[in-house]
């Protein structure tokens, strides 16, 4: 996906590893910026194929259809944001101050990253935040979900529950406590972008990140 980085994810979300070819790559660099322009509903593997300059017999070999790619690009971002929260909190050691500088990666998804050289970062959250709902909201999801395809955001479920019960280990519903941090990271910024009347919280680059301050206070008023 990048020059610099490659995440390892299911085998399962795809017929073939695009991070491996370089058609892969820029077929999954293309999608992000072609869901991103009008969405999944429009989105078609003959308009990307046009995109890239490619055929759409050559994107099947990676994809079988546009919901596998959708769940390889929303794993893909779970999985980046499973990095971030690592590399930016082993080195603390007080969890309450973990947990902070995660809730601050969480709500500052939606900045473009200059490591992923040939992604667009900004881009892919605004699809987890418009669409990543309909990797799971289907009919087979039960089945999707003994085959592993949601692996990647339980591993970041996981990773902040490890956190959330150090700092309470009394707490008797960390995952539901994670999991509403986690959906309401990127619930709350829809919200504020196409239904502004349902919440408080924005994200800026220039003004207060009112989206942190609430989920700061949601967790730790939770926790006690």
């Amino acid at each position: 996906m990048s020059t610099s980085l490659r995440l390892d994810l299911n085998e399962k979300l795809c017929l073939r590893d695009p991070q491996g070819t370089d058609l892969g790559r820029r077929l999954v660099a293309e999608s992000v910026r072609l869901l991103d322009e009008i969405g999944f509903e429009k989105f078609t593997f003959r308009k990307l194929a046009r995109r890239i300059e490619s055929t759409e017999a050559s994107l099947y070999r990676y994809f079988e259809n546009k919901h596998q790619l959708l769940m390889y690009l929303v794993s893909w971002h779970w999985a980046w944001l499973r990095y971030q929260i690592r590399f930016h909190t082993h080195n603390v050691p007080d969890a309450r101050e973990r947990l902070r500088l995660i809730l601050g990666i969480l709500t500052r998804a939606h900045q473009d990253d200059p490591v992923t050289t040939q992604l667009d970062e900004a881009a892919l959250y605004r699809i987890v935040v418009n669409e990543a709902s309909k990797s799971y909201l289907t009919r087979d999801v039960d089945d999707d979900n003994r085959a592993g395809l949601f692996g990647e955001y339980k591993r970041l479920a996981a990773d902040i529950v490890d956190v959330v019960q150090i700092i309470n280990p009394g707490y008797p519903y960390p995952y539901a406590l994670v999991s509403t941090l986690l959906e309401s990271a990127r619930k709350q910024l829809f919200f504020a972008r196409h239904l502004p009347s349902l919440t408080d919280a924005t994200t800026s680059n220039t003004g207060k990140n009112t989206l942190q301050a609430f989920l700061t206070q949601l967790a730790f008023a939770t926790l006690g």
